[in-house]
């Protein structure tokens, strides 16, 4: 996949980098706080290895379901992970006309700042025009706002 259109977003959370691994890996926290506020999540299924698939449904408020699915690429315990992501055919069909980008190449890394955690995800996309589409589709603000459900969760975990 080509490299040359990316977004990077990263955002510091304030829990020690098993925990942030943890909590962004694990089907029961995942589900706590995966999508933009409004947004539930359940995992349909993930398995957690090079090759392995995971898919997501995200349900709006009004109960549309938007199902994200993928293949796990690379898994490096505690530092960093590799998966596509695809928007379901279900997803494209309640999308409301929006242009979707084509599957997308994620790459999350955790790094340890001691008590804290540094999370960093490259969105890699195949070409610009889907760089654009994805973000026209509010995909920096949709994850901005699934960090804030973190880091509520995270101060949930600590009491």
């Amino acid at each position: 996949m080509n490299t040359d259109h990316p977004i990077i977003i990263k955002r510091t959370f304030n829990a020690p980098r098993q925990l942030v691994w943890d909590v962004w890996t694990q089907p029961e926290h995942i589900i706590k706080w995966w999508g933009p506020e409004g947004i539930t999540t359940r995992v349909e299924f993930m398995d957690f290895k090079p090759g392995g698939k995971w898919k997501y449904v995200m349900t709006g408020p009004d109960g549309t379901e938007y199902p994200v699915t993928g293949i796990f690429q690379e898994v490096n315990p505690i530092e960093r992970y590799t998966s596509t992501d695809d928007f379901a055919d279900e997803y494209k069909e309640h999308a409301h006309g929006m242009d979707l980008p084509n599957i997308l190449l994620v790459t999350t890394l955790f790094s340890d700042l001691g008590e804290r955690t540094e999370v960093t995800i490259i969105f890699t996309h195949p070409t610009e025009e889907d760089k654009e589409k994805h973000e026209k589709m509010g995909g920096a603000s949709g994850w901005n706002s699934s960090f804030k459900k973190l880091d509520d969760y995270f101060i949930q975990l600590r009491n």
